[in-house]
């Protein structure tokens, strides 16, 4: 066996140090993917801030009509979660009611919906309007076994065709 030259032992020290960091950064890479895919194991140290309740108003009526769409232009969705544990509700009802193109309230725009599995659900309507003073807004309740009921309000901003709102209950 030919002796190498200092040369050759450092570049070859050097190709292996290099080896070593691309393994160690492969495997720390590894074991930081593996962690992101696995959910924590307790969910209940997880928790969700509870939605913010909002007046229900005078027009409430219950018993709205099982439908997702009382017009279209405005797109309203989200999930119905739990505050302990983020978990989606499934089965969840939502429940909404708003004033007309023109500021009246009416069967027309109510609606009542089941949340899905994953506690989704999806709400179309016109772009809500201002009227006597009062800001765009959807009245929202949700109930579902097990929770406090919650009445809320949506306000979109100004320009919007979708809004985005986690309804999160919290439990009796």
């Amino acid at each position: 066996m030919q002796n190498k030259s200092p040369s050759e032992r450092s570049r070859r020290m050097s190709r292996s140090d290099l080896v070593r960091a691309l393994v160690l950064l492969l495997v720390a890479g590894l074991v930081l993917a593996l962690a992101a895919c696995n959910p924590v194991s307790d969910t209940a140290s997880i928790r969700c801030e509870a939605t913010e309740p909002d007046q229900m108003g005078p027009f409430y009526e219950p018993n709205a009509p099982f439908r997702s769409q009382v017009g279209s232009g405005y797109v309203l969705f989200g999930k119905v979660l739990a505050v302990d544990g983020c978990r989606p509700i499934p089965d969840a009802l939502v429940e909404f009611w708003m004033a007309s193109p023109q500021g009246d309230y009416g069967d027309d725009y109510r609606a009542s919906m089941i949340s899905d599995s994953d506690g989704l659900y999806s709400f179309e309507s016109h772009v809500p309007v201002p009227y006597a003073g009062r800001p765009p807004h959807i009245h929202i309740r949700v109930s579902a076994p097990g929770y406090r009921p919650l009445v809320t309000q949506h306000y979109p901003s100004e320009g919007d065709e979708r809004g985005e709102f986690d309804l999160v209950l919290t439990a009796n």
